[in-house]
């Protein structure tokens, strides 16, 4: 399997470079040059296996020779023990055709511990047959730093450097991250959005300088490692509910468009999805180009469901490549005039091209708390910020209700005690292991939304290679 960049013009590399990379160095993401089939008798296959080993031989086709049957299913047998549910991405019913995939089991209670836990131990093995050091960095909208902080903390070879925007994430969010004492681990707290996070990672990879001294690696969903590993949970889910004799409507909580890119790649490799429901809160540029084919940045709205305030969507430019029939040079252009005007019209062949299996779907906050309130008082169950904006956006954009659809719970309510308290007059407790959380001490360095600041103050901690 080789690896090659959204934009063209970097060289194609082998999953092990990729893992390593994050960013392609001309600005693009990486993805497969190839999507691996998969027939309907190897979906069928996959009832009945633990999640570990069907994560295994999801991922084996992606991996290559980087990691061997036997070591790969060792890595995923230590990642998902950690995990508080035996089927670590459970369904459960809560409507007629409706269920929800709990994907919030893991340390962290959020989505990206399915990835990361894996990401973590891949880093270690790769790095050690390397000898070498990675200088992590990671921008976070609140659940990929906590997620990126328990899969790196302590490990010799790693410094993790993860950026927030300050006062924009829950304190749950923030304490997960700020509350960890660990040497290799850095948090800095920056003044603005998400976006500007985002944006200074970008930035510090574009860098050839700094990426090549400090060995820049990346967590957040532009390493393609962490699609890769969300695809696992769309094809058990799809299993468990009767894949590959029947398709299965999705409908995903998004606002970097990972999660739901992973969606599209399950698609692309054989599963029969019937239908990805992009759902966003106010932050809604996803769903604005869904319904116009006009990409454009527009002012980032804060939330209660904070880690989908966004504005511009990393991965979103993954779909740009298909859509512009992997044309690197036609997506870097597209980029470009992103970039410079905060406005991309893509042309009605395209948006169509989209529209065969994306919906896009926008919930406002009165909303979303409605889909809190409406879920508990049902059935019971209690669900965050964050599934209540793809539950509302379901309902709303429901479609063919002979099929199946799946709504991914994204993180665990304790996360966003205030929101679901206001929602349904109950706080929700965090597990008796984060209990004591508001009591632990918090770490972390405030910054400007500065980029020679940030990169100054990772230079001078990270321990990868000596500064200049």
């Amino acid at each position: 399997m080789r690896y090659i960049s959204t934009r063209g013009q970097a060289p194609a590399l082998s999953f092990e470079d990729v893992l390593l990379a994050g960013l392609a160095p001309d600005g693009g993401l990486y993805l497969p040059e190839t999507w691996p089939q998969l027939l309907p008798a190897e979906i069928a296959a996959l009832a009945g296996l633990s999640y570990a080993e069907a994560a295994a031989r999801l991922v084996q086709p992606f991996v290559g020779d980087t990691f061997p049957p036997a070591e790969l299913a060792r890595i995923m047998v230590e990642a998902y023990r950690r995990f508080d549910h035996p089927a670590v991405a459970p369904l459960a019913q809560f409507g007629p055709g409706e269920w929800l995939l709990e994907l919030h089991h893991g340390p962290t209670l959020a989505f990206k511990d399915l990835a990361l836990q894996v990401l973590g131990l891949m880093f270690d093995r790769v790095l050690a047959r390397r000898r070498q050091r990675l200088t992590v960095v990671a921008a976070t909208s609140g659940d990929t730093g906590s997620a990126a902080i328990e899969a790196c903390r302590d490990r010799a070879a790693i410094d993790l450097f993860v950026l927030h925007p300050r006062g924009r994430v829950s304190d749950v969010q923030r304490r997960q991250m700020t509350t960890v004492w660990s040497d290799n681990i850095h948090n800095l707290a920056i003044e603005g959005t998400f976006d500007d996070c985002q944006a200074l990672v970008k930035a510090m990879f574009a860098d050839a300088a700094l990426r090549d001294d400090l060995r820049l690696g990346a967590v957040n969903s532009i390493n393609w490692a962490r699609i890769m590993m969300q695809v696992v949970y769309y094809v058990t889910a799809a299993v468990a509910l009767g894949a590959p004799e029947r398709s299965i409507a999705f409908a995903v909580p998004t606002g970097n468009f990972g999660d739901v890119y992973a969606g599209y790649a399950a698609h692309q490799m054989g599963l029969p999805v019937a239908r990805l429901l992009v759902a966003t809160n106010q932050n809604d540029i996803l769903a604005r180009f869904l319904a116009s084919g006009v990409y454009a940045r527009g002012e980032v709205h804060a939330t209660a469901s904070p880690s989908m305030d966004i504005q511009v969507a990393s991965n979103f430019e993954r779909l740009l490549f298909d859509l512009y029939d992997r044309e690197g040079a036609a997506v870097a252009d597209a980029m470009a005039a992103f970039a410079a005007s905060g406005w991309l019209d893509v042309g009605e062949a395209r948006l169509e091209r989209a529209r065969a299996l994306f919906e896009g779907c926008a919930v406002d906050e009165g909303g979303a708390a409605a889909a809190i309130a409406r879920v508990h008082r049902e059935t019971g169950i209690v669900i965050d910020p964050h599934t209540a904006v793809g539950v509302a956006a379901g309902a709303a954009c429901r479609g063919d209700p002979a099929v199946p659809m799946v709504f991914l719970a994204t993180a665990h309510p304790a996360k966003f005690p205030g929101a679901v308290a206001a929602a349904t007059g109950l706080a929700p407790a965090l597990p008796p292991r984060l209990a004591d959380l508001a009591q632990r001490p918090e770490r972390f360095d405030a910054l400007p939304n500065d980029l020679e600041i940030v990169k100054a103050y990772v230079r001078s901690r990270a321990r990868t290679v000596a500064p200049r």
